[in-house]
C-alpha cells in the first residue's frame, strides 16, 4: 500500500496521558503498549516527508454542564481536562513544531476543529490513522475522514484500545466501511 508522502498525512489520534499512562484517569494498557508502534510510524512519515498530525482530547470543566444528551463525564467520568497533566500528550512522543497539533472536544477529530482545513490547506488526500481508542475517537476520526473525500487507513497495529475485541470491531468495520486498513508493514512511502 504506496503513499504519495506529500499528500499523507499520518494522523496519532489522542495518546495522552489520561489514556497511556498508567497514572492517567482512563488507562488502558494496550493504550500504553501502542505509544511504541506509533512512535514508529511517525518516524517513518516524517523521514519520507509526510506531514504529522496529533489529535489532544481536551475537555473543559465545564463542558457538559447543560448538555441536552451528550455527556463524556458521564459516561466516562472526568477525563483529560483542559489545562491538566491528563490532557498533555504522552512524553515519549516526539512531538516538532512543524507537527499540527488539534484540540477537540469530541471522539471525532475533524467536529469543530481546524482539522479539516489544515489538511486542504497542505493538499493532503490520505490519512493513516493510528491511536487510541480504536473503536471510539480513531474510529469516529476515520469515519469523519471518509465523509469529508480522504481517504482514511486505519492502522491497525498501531492502536491503542481497552479489550481485544474492541480493536478487532474497529479494524474490521473500518475495512467493512472504508475498504482500507493496513499494518505498519503494509505501508510504503513514495520516497522509501
Amino acid at each position: 500500500m504506496a503513499f504519495d508522502p506529500t499528500a499523507t498525512a499520518v494522523v496519532v489520534v489522542d495518546m495522552q496521558n489520561g489514556f497511556c499512562h498508567p497514572d492517567g484517569s482512563l488507562y488502558a494498557e494496550p493504550s500504553e503498549a501502542a505509544v511504541e508502534p506509533v512512535t514508529a510510524l511517525v518516524d517513518r512519515g516524517r523521514e519520507a516527508g509526510a506531514s504529522v498530525v496529533y489529535t489532544r482530547d481536551v475537555h473543559p470543566p465545564e463542558q457538559f454542564d447543560e448538555t441536552h444528551y451528550y455527556d463524556e463525564f458521564d459516561r466516562w467520568g472526568e477525563h483529560v481536562v483542559e489545562g491538566s497533566w491528563d490532557a498533555e500528550l504522552v512524553a515519549d512522543l516526539d512531538v516538532r513544531d512543524d507537527d499540527h497539533v488539534v484540540e477537540k472536544h469530541t471522539y471525532d477529530a475533524f467536529y469543530r476543529t481546524d482539522l479539516e482545513g489544515y489538511l486542504d490547506a497542505h493538499g493532503i488526500d490520505d490519512l493513516l490513522i493510528c491511536g487510541t481508542l480504536a473503536n471510539v475517537c480513531v474510529l469516529h476520526t476515520a469515519g469523519s475522514a471518509g465523509l469529508r473525500d480522504y481517504r482514511p487507513v486505519v492502522v491497525e497495529d498501531a492502536l491503542g484500545y481497552i479489550t481485544e475485541d474492541h480493536r478487532e470491531y474497529a479494524v474490521d468495520h473500518a475495512e467493512w466501511l472504508f475498504g482500507e486498513t493496513a499494518t505498519r508493514d503494509e505501508v510504503a512511502f513514495a520516497a522509501e
